[in-house]
């Protein structure tokens, strides 16, 4: 079992290696493109919220 463990580990250490990390800059424009689209869709969805509030309780007036 330890054996079977031990392998693993190695394995997950050999892949590790392998993986292409991203540089700072691009972590960070990544990042912030992230944060930017998360708030411009937040954005929408809140806009398009309260259209459909004040629509809905003008028709049920």
């Amino acid at each position: 079992m330890m054996n079977k463990i031990g392998t693993y580990l190695e394995d997950v250490g050999t892949e590790m290696r392998k993986v292409s990390w991203p540089t700072r800059k691009e972590l960070t424009s990544n990042t912030l493109l992230t944060i930017a689209a998360t708030v411009v869709i937040s954005l929408f969805v809140f806009v398009t919220d309260r259209v459909i509030s004040v629509v809905l309780e003008v028709i049920y007036r």
